[in-house]
């Protein structure tokens, strides 16, 4: 069995989804194949060897630095047949999801994304994936020989099993027509940890009061190491910029520890925040409904719980 992996980056550092995806496929057994596209980190790219990579492809060309979906699958799908691969492994993300669609499509494989598990094999290839924005699981059984899968963040452990490995030049033939969307520009987030990508995520809504009050969650962000985020309307205000909102219409996230501050816990929010590992709220209303949710709950005002929680982070360190 051979797995190909796609691999993400920015500012040519190998992301941590990307990471799981190659534990993930690592787990499933076999040869597993990782495949860059666009210029990234030679150095940090070797490293996916020490996830599980037995082989490294680079297609270095800079077209791909700025991704478009329709080049990526064609270059994703030159690679799965010319390695002989007979399952693919993405990250559940912008990139990922619509790439592995396609080339779903072009292989003649089964598709199955938002994937939160690895598989059980006893007895066929049954899959556990979240539907219902989260709210409940279903278990797929994939029958196809080649099989496409896209997983959610947390879905494997990332643990290094192997050495580095040197990757080896992949110049994929895409043609001009693949490349006819351009990518203008990107904006990119101020704080130094990706929402998507963090472990840690603190979030603050109305209960804040103003966008003068975010001085607290950004020292606790900063002691954490975490990214912060915010509740729609938070956004809608203009308190916190659009690409910190977190929710159903907004970036869902899944990390090891959501922090919510003075967010009531409505239902589109909740949507986008449930596949984290641990939920802590800090609100005053002992009825606010996030405590429904939260596994840790602090009843008291904002701006006397972050102050006092904050001291005790950086005395702990």
């Amino acid at each position: 069995m051979k797995t190909l992996v796609l691999i993400e980056h920015a500012d040519g550092k190998v992301k941590s989804t990307s990471l799981e995806a190659l534990c993930y496929a690592k787990g499933m057994g076999g040869e597993v194949t990782a495949l860059a596209l666009g210029t990234c980190d030679v150095k940090g790219l070797a490293e996916a060897g020490k996830y599980g990579a037995t082989k490294v492809l680079h297609a270095a060309d800079a077209k791909f630095d700025h991704p478009v979906i329709q080049a990526c699958a064609s270059a994703v799908t030159q690679a799965f047949i010319q390695e002989g691969c007979t399952n693919l492994i993405l990250a559940n993300s912008p990139l990922g999801s619509p790439v592995a669609a396609k080339v779903a499509v072009r292989v003649g494989a089964a598709f199955v994304s938002n994937v939160v598990e690895m598989p059980s094999t006893s007895g066929g290839f049954r899959i556990k994936r979240g539907i219902y924005t989260g709210k409940a699981f279903a278990w797929v059984e994939m029958k196809s020989e080649k099989k496409v899968i896209t997983i959610r963040k947390n879905a494997a452990e990332i643990r290094e099993s192997g050495e580095a490995l040197a990757p080896t030049p992949f110049n994929p033939s895409v043609a001009d027509a693949d490349f006819n969307t351009k990518i203008i520009s990107t904006e990119k987030a101020a704080t130094a940890v990706s929402l998507p990508e963090a472990n840690i995520v603190v979030s603050g809504g109305r209960g804040m009061k103003g966008p003068e009050h975010w001085k607290h969650l950004e020292e606790l962000a900063a002691t954490l190491g975490a990214a912060t985020g915010c509740s729609k309307p938070v956004s809608d205000m203009g308190w916190r910029p659009h690409h910190e909102h977190v929710g159903q219409t907004g970036v869902k996230v899944a990390p090891q520890l959501y922090i919510a501050v003075g967010i009531s816990g409505a239902i589109q929010h909740l949507a986008g925040v449930n596949s984290s590992k641990c939920i802590v709220v800090i609100n005053k209303d002992p009825e606010a409904p996030f405590f429904k949710a939260a596994d840790y709950g602090i009843v008291g005002d904002a701006f006397d719980v972050l102050p006092r929680l904050i001291q005790a982070l950086k005395s702990s360190k």
